[in-house]
């Protein structure tokens, strides 16, 4: 796997745990170890980008955490038409 920003992985796990996902889900498809999607929980946790919903034991993105990505989809698309310019 090539080198990744932390703002790369950041919008890979709330894109998995977009409507829901497990720990386990969102690790595989962000390409994480488990440590590491420890880590990135907690942080994303702290700063309401995701939540924890109890009952389901899943990880839920948040409206934040969706214009979040909203945001690094419209910065990659514009990084992307100006490099193929």
């Amino acid at each position: 796997m090539k080198y990744r920003s932390r703002t790369e992985i950041v919008a890979m796990i709330l894109d998995a745990a977009n409507g829901g996902a497990t720990k386990t889900k969102i690790m595989y498809k962000a390409f994480l170890s488990y440590a590491q999607l420890r880590e990135y929980l907690s942080v994303l946790i702290e700063n309401t980008l995701i939540e924890y919903v109890e009952g389901s034991q899943t990880y839920k993105t948040t409206e934040k955490g969706l214009n979040f990505l909203k945001m690094h989809n419209e910065i990659g698309e514009l990084l992307s038409s100006t490099t193929q310019k």
